[in-house]
């Protein structure tokens, strides 16, 4: 996979291209209360938070959450947007969390696990911070359970290329096992509707996809153009609604191994 630098790429336009309508950002917090305590408040981390899709939702929802981003650009487009009282943003990743061992009660990854460079390492140090019994909510693709949404079938070997951006589910279970997490729940989450393919083509050409990263400029042009004729036949038509899957793990009681470079 070609890596993104956020920090010199896509982070002015990310929050566009990547935007939520309401009903789609309540679906999926719907989703996470279902598998998270009822108590609350919950001391939670965004790990990947980015532009922080998520984050003020979740602190609106559960309590104070701590998005963590590697991207300066990012974090400062997050706090531009919401300053919500109880949200702040820190320097990190997955493999090298800024709190404290056993501080918060969940985190959510949503769409931020294939970017993670050390696996390995992200799994014990995320059961560092997490209590005991604590919860991680993996919104991520799978090689062997891919979404398929509608526009990739324009793009020469689309699906193809977009799958070998993830891991197969049994494999990220794997490393999530092996160092003591077990499998609270894994399902799937229909997703309403974006808008009207002709909404979903314009924060498509901003490509603020990992997928478009992929390309060489040929694929890129070709692709669109593809796209934007398939489009322009109907283009207030609505996109169509797509599951997808959103793996729970829970931590153990036995306190993980401190992170170590696999």
């Amino acid at each position: 996979m070609k890596r993104v630098d956020y920090d010199r790429e896509q982070y002015r336009d990310y929050a566009r291209g990547r935007a939520l309508t309401e009903r789609q950002r309540q679906v999926w917090i719907s989703a996470f209360a279902a598998v998270l305590p009822d108590r609350r408040p919950l001391d939670g981390l965004d790990v990947g938070s980015g532009t922080g899709r998520f984050t003020p939702a979740l602190a609106e929802e559960f309590g104070p959450v701590v998005g963590v981003d590697p991207s300066v650009r990012m974090r400062e487009v997050a706090q531009e947007q919401s300053r919500h009282p109880g949200v702040r943003y820190l320097a990190g990743s997955a493999e090298d969390l800024p709190v404290e061992s056993e501080s918060a009660d969940y985190a959510l990854m949503f769409l931020s696990w294939h970017h993670v460079q050390d696996k390995r390492r992200a799994a014990r140090e995320l059961a560092r911070v997490l209590r005991p019994g604590g919860r991680l909510l993996l919104r991520a693709n799978f090689s062997d359970h891919h979404p398929r949404p509608w526009w990739l079938e324009h793009f020469t070997r689309g699906f193809e290329i977009d799958a070998a951006l993830f891991q197969p589910l049994h494999e990220v279970i794997e490393i999530f096992t092996s160092a003591g997490w077990r499998v609270a729940s894994f399902g799937t989450v229909v997703q309403p509707s974006s808008g009207s393919r002709q909404e979903v083509l314009e924060r498509l050409r901003l490509r603020t996809l990992s997928f478009f990263a992929q390309l060489g400029p040929e694929e890129l042009e070709e692709g669109f153009e593809r796209l934007e004729r398939a489009v322009a036949a109907d283009p207030d038509a609505p996109a169509p609604e797509f599951a997808d899957t959103l793996l729970t793990l829970e931590r153990s009681s036995t306190p993980s191994p401190g992170p170590a470079s696999s």
